[in-house]
């Protein structure tokens, strides 16, 4: 069936995704009028409706009844990874996705196995995966569900029984450092899909396979390629490469890629894109000279049919600051000047909330919802940023620059309720000083490597760590005027209610650190849900704020709820895991550190029962003794060995307590014996350790060792010490992170 031609005739079904049904009176697709949001019975893609609103019109559940919630049944999805997915409940069937693309359809009514799917893919993969094996959920239309695997692998499986039907590799160039975790989005007889890699060496763009066969039906490069290579693949780029200047590192890639915020615009027969950010960050390293830097960063309407751009919004031009614009959409109809607009609700990491017009990318809104330095407002009349470069250019020197990369906002799902107005969101308010790691001519592309080319520390660890600082860059630091927001408040993590049109806050709930980030649900009967990373699901009055009902699960909660009915009965489902980006560094105050990190589906519904708590984990033991130091173990060599571990190891080893992979600090004699065939030949590659051996020669291996060596033994000496004393052995050290 072509969904495009239904959406006027069936109410009931989402312009987004479908189950076979039968067959509807036809419509063109300029003749759709935007139906109202919500879900109802069925919740048909990760955003619930057409317009992806994370809203559900059931009413069952409502502020009088909420507090008889309990569970109605779990599911264990087998892993110990991060869980992003939001799930897709089609007539009385869940499926959703897990880490690395696995897929799993169950009876959504009594949790019952239907059919599970584990991706063939190359844990190589995990090399080049910037925020863990994250996956944030499934497309389904008709008789297929679709999942985009962590190596850029796009299934289309056999509803009904999970096989796969066709794949296809949606990676151009495999020398670069590609993957995907978005969700599919369906828009007709296409499905659209984009990739990662912007801090690695790619170059982004957005596919459209038909969803009948996997073939092929366009693609859209989201910047310029180097104009010596030949003719841009798209008429769009050729005005986009007036925005970059000639010395361009094209080599590098450049970044965009388009990781999340796809979404299908069925009103006007167009996919809209958020992009991401440039590649290296600097702008001084990725096009010298400046530049908007085209497409970066920009929301992208492309014609559904033919992949041509019917419009373009860029949120942050001139980016240095990893101020993506991959953040969800939500598609819906505003009264604007006594006219109802076709507009789009965007809060992208760069601290505005922006309503921009559907039909041709005009901003009727544009307000910032935290500390903003790197802009002191928007120009509506110019439609672009006041850019404040005096304030957030660290080429020249370090500056401290709100927001930070993790952004005022980023994947987690908003939701929007049209009947209030108001738009339910996390929101965090919080910095970092960016700086050189080192000259900006003549860097070099590490391939399939971080390429982020800017050091970055953020606030809420700014003063201790300024303190460490060599004394200039101290004094420079701290000269700046960002140092007071920094020494007032590193940061503000809480969940809004906010107006869109005049981003105001109706009222805001505190939340547990920065780290501390979720997705929402919200309900025409007057509901918020949100879990917390300490494992407690909350439902709050969406006029206040105020918690209704809570109940505690044990499983550290960053997914959005999502809500559906079955039978008569309505059920409120949620996925657990700790993980995404800075995923190393798990907060004390989070169920991961203090239980683990058990993977789960959780269920619930009216007059259901208690939530199974795991167990908490076991006291850490002291380090095991280290083997002894080389031979030709140098004071040099040892530096060079933890300078090469931060730059190539961090991102996924942050050597921190109860981390989600090994503290390398506590190596057993095994491990130590086998370092060099594991870091670079691959051992593990099996088990998610990507092997080094294109990137790091022997002697830096053996740096890294030596190092780590060095460090191994005065930590297990440390923590005798402590455990003599009957203290906890379970400090942790500054969140220094290079991406999040």
């Amino acid at each position: 069936m072509n969904r495009i031609l239904a959406i006027a005739a069936v109410i009931g079904l989402s312009a987004c995704t479908a189950a076979a049904v039968s067959e509807p009176e036809t419509a063109t697709p300029l003749a759709f009028q935007d139906m109202p949001l919500g879900a109802g019975e069925n919740w048909d893609n990760p955003g619930g409706d057409w317009g992806e609103s994370h809203f559900s019109r059931l009413e069952t559940i409502n502020p009088g009844n909420v507090s008889r919630m309990g569970l109605a049944w779990e599911y264990d999805l087998g892993t110990s990874r991060v869980q992003e997915a939001t799930p897709v409940v089609i007539d009385g069937v869940m499926y959703t996705s897990g880490n690395l693309g696995r897929v799993y359809a169950l009876n959504a009514a009594t949790g019952e196995e239907l059919w599970t799917f584990t991706p063939e893919l190359d844990m190589q993969v995990n090399r080049f995966a910037c925020c863990d094996q994250a996956n944030r959920g499934v497309a389904v239309s008709g008789d297929k569900v679709m999942v985009a695997a962590l190596d850029g692998r796009l299934w289309a499986l056999d509803r009904a029984t999970g096989e796969p039907v066709w794949s296809v590799d949606t990676v151009v160039d495999h020398t670069r450092g590609y993957t995907s975790t978005g969700a599919p989005e369906v828009a007709g007889d296409l499905v659209v899909i984009g990739n990662g890699g912007s801090e690695y060496d790619a170059r982004g763009y957005v596919t459209a396979y038909n969803i009948a066969d996997g073939s092929q039906a366009w693609r859209f490069f989201t910047i310029p390629h180097d104009p010596a290579e030949g003719p841009q693949e798209n008429p769009e780029l050729v005005p986009a490469l007036e925005t970059w200047s000639e010395e361009t590192r094209w080599d590098i890639g450049g970044g965009g890629t388009a990781w999340d915020a796809i979404v299908y615009d069925p009103k006007f027969d167009q996919v809209i894109v958020g992009t991401g950010n440039g590649g290296p960050y600097p702008q001084a390293v990725r096009s010298p000279g400046g530049g908007d830097n085209l497409y970066l960063n920009s929301l992208v309407a492309l014609d559904r049919e033919t992949g041509r751009m019917n419009w373009h919004f860029q949120e942050t031009p001139q980016d240095n600051w990893d101020l993506t614009a991959t953040q969800p959409m939500i598609l819906t109809s505003l009264d604007i000047d006594g006219e109802q607009r076709p507009v789009i609700l965007h809060t992208p990491k760069n601290g505005f909330f922006f309503v921009v017009d559907r039909e041709n990318g005009y901003a009727h809104a544009a307000n910032p919802i935290v500390r903003t330095n790197w802009a002191d407002g928007f120009d509506m009349e110019a439609q672009r940023p006041n850019i404040t470069m005096e304030d957030a250019d660290y080429s020249n020197g370090p500056k401290i620059v709100f927001p930070g990369s993790p952004g005022a906002r980023n994947w987690y799902p908003a939701a929007y309720d049209p009947t209030r107005d108001t738009y339910f969101a996390h929101v965090l308010d919080m910095g970092n000083l960016l700086f050189l790691p080192g000259p900006v001519d003549n860097v070099e592309r590490k391939e399939k490597a971080l390429n982020a080319g800017a050091a970055i520390i953020f606030t809420p660890d700014l003063e201790a760590a300024a303190a460490t600082l060599p004394p200039p860059l101290r004094a420079a630091v701290q000269a700046q005027a960002a140092w007071e927001w920094v020494k007032q408040k590193p940061f503000e993590s809480q969940l809004r209610a906010i107006d869109p049109m005049t981003g105001e806050t109706k009222w805001a709930v505190e939340q547990l650190g920065w780290q501390d980030r979720n997705g929402v649900l919200a309900t025409q009967s007057g509901l918020v849900f949100h879990g917390n990373v300490a494992g407690t699901v909350f439902a709050r009055d969406a006029d206040t704020g105020e918690a209704l009902w809570s109940i505690e699960t044990g499983s550290t909660i960053m997914a959005a709820p999502m809500t559906y009915m079955v039978d008569g009965v309505q059920y409120v489902a949620v996925q657990t895991g700790w993980g995404g980006g800075g995923w190393g560094f798990v907060p004390r105050y989070s169920a991961a550190y203090s239980k683990g990190n058990a993977n789960r589906i959780l269920v619930f519904r009216l007059d259901g029962g208690q939530v199974a708590i795991p167990e908490d984990l076991p006291p850490l033991q002291p380090a095991p003794e280290p083997p002894e130091q080389f031979a030709d173990a140098t004071p040099e060599m040892i530096a060079r060995g933890a300078a090469m571990f931060t730059e190539n190891c961090t991102m996924c080893h942050s050597n921190q307590p109860r981390a989600g992979l090994p503290d390398l600090r506590r190596m057993n004699r095994g491990i130590h014996g086998g370092f060099q065939q594991i870091v670079r030949g691959g051992l593990f590659v099996s088990r998610g350790m990507p092997q080094f051996e294109d990137l790091l020669s022997e002697e830096d291996v053996h740096a890294i060792h030596a190092w780590l060596i060095s460090v191994q033994g005065p930590l297990r000496e440390r923590e005798l010490e402590l455990q003599e004393k009957g203290l906890p052995l379970d400090t942790q050290s500054l969140t220094i992170l290079s991406n999040y």
